[in-house]
Formats: C-alpha cells, structure tokens, sequence
C-alpha cells in the first residue's frame, strides 16, 4: 500500500489493483477517522498504519457502499469496534434489501446494524459531509475546511491533473454525478482527491468545473 500525507491532518492509503483503490486517514486532536475502507486486502496495511499513527481511531465515515470502499470494514471494526456511518440512503443496498440502480441483483455488501445513518449536521473528525448523490444515491463527499482538501471519493475520477467523470460502469446516474460535481464551486477547495486517481489541485473552481462538465456531459 503506499501512503502519502496530502495535507497538514489528511493521509491519503492507496492499493493499486489494475486501478488504484483509495481510503483516508484524517488526524483531528481527539484521533483519527477513517474515510472508506478499500478492498479487503487494504485492511492489514490500514491498521499498521493507524498502529503508526499512534492515536485512537474515532469513527469510519463512507461515501457510499460499494464493494471497493467497504471490503476490510469487518477486519477494522473487528480491532477496533468504532462507529460507522453512511448516508441513509445506502443502507437498504449495502445490507441487499435492494440492489444497487442498474444492477440486477441486490448484494450484502455489510451484515446488517454494521452502518449508521450519517447526521449530515455533523463534522466528524472535523470533515463537513456533502450529499452528492449520482454514482450512487447516497455518495457523500468530505471537505477537510482547515486543509482545504475535499475527499471527494467516487464523485470524480482524474489523469493528468485534471477532474473526469466517474466510471459509467458503476455509476447509477451519470447526469446527477456531473451535476453533484458543483461542489468544487461550492466549497472552493484547494486540492481534490479522489478513489481512483491522483490528486487535482484546484487554482480557479468555476473554469476547472465548466470544463469537466463540459466534457463529461458530452460524452453521455
């Protein structure tokens, strides 16, 4: 697993599969929160590296269900029994009440009771959450205000330094996530970073916005 510290209090814990597979380690004065937690291999090195950190783990915190941002929560919560916590409107498809949109069977993705309904009130580990519903219906994106770093998840992808669509194979909206990805304008932040790709720093929120969107929507 490689690990970067991308800004003052956010780690950045990436496993490359083909396609890297992200998860964050967010340091706050009480301790750590964990954003996503990755495949179920990135479960070994992500508590070494909580171990390193020397502070307790707090919280989980997802922005959304799918297999590749909850595979070592069993793992995690086994060492370290932290509340978890999604936006509600994922439960039903985590726990495989229903399937996913655009996906023809429902799958448990946790067992039930595992994950809490987020209060989109709160700032866990001093994250403020986004709804930004589109590649799933519940995703949520976290923006650490005193970094300026927006934890943006699956809202994005990214190459060369530059913002792109989620992956259409998995995204259940494709025109709502572009829309949700008004959330740079919103927030301003100084640097994104996404699940599958490398970081993009944000230097004029309006024009990198208009251009991803742009593009994006005309590839649908």
């Amino acid at each position: 697993m490689k690990i970067v510290q991308i800004s003052e209090h956010v780690w950045k814990c990436s496993q490359w599969i083909i396609i890297p597979m992200s998860a964050w380690l967010v340091q706050s004065e009480r301790g750590l929160t964990l954003v996503d937690a990755g495949i179920p291999l990135m479960a070994g090195p992500l508590l070494k590296q909580i171990e390193r950190m020397g502070l307790p783990l707090e919280q989980i915190v997802l922005t959304h269900g799918h297999s590749d941002h909850v595979g070592s929560l069993n793992k995690i919560v086994e060492r370290y029994p932290v509340p978890v916590y999604v936006h509600e409107a994922e439960i039903p498809y985590m726990e495989g009440r229903q399937p996913y949109p655009r996906r023809k069977k429902a799958e448990q993705m946790v067992r039930p009771g595992l994950v809490r309904a987020l209060d989109m009130a709160s700032q866990p580990g001093g994250l403020t959450p986004y709804a930004t519903p589109g590649h799933s219906p519940g995703h949520v994106a976290y923006y650490h205000e005193q970094d300026g770093v927006l934890l943006a998840g699956d809202l994005f992808t990214s190459k060369r330094g530059q913002l792109h669509r989620p992956m259409p194979m998995f995204t259940a909206d494709m025109k709502q996530a572009v829309g949700s990805g008004a959330l740079v304008e919103q927030v301003r932040p100084k640097l994104v970073s996404v699940c599958h790709g490398g970081e993009v720093r944000i230097t004029d929120p309006q024009r990198q916005t208009e251009a991803y969107r742009t593009a994006a929507l005309a590839s649908l």
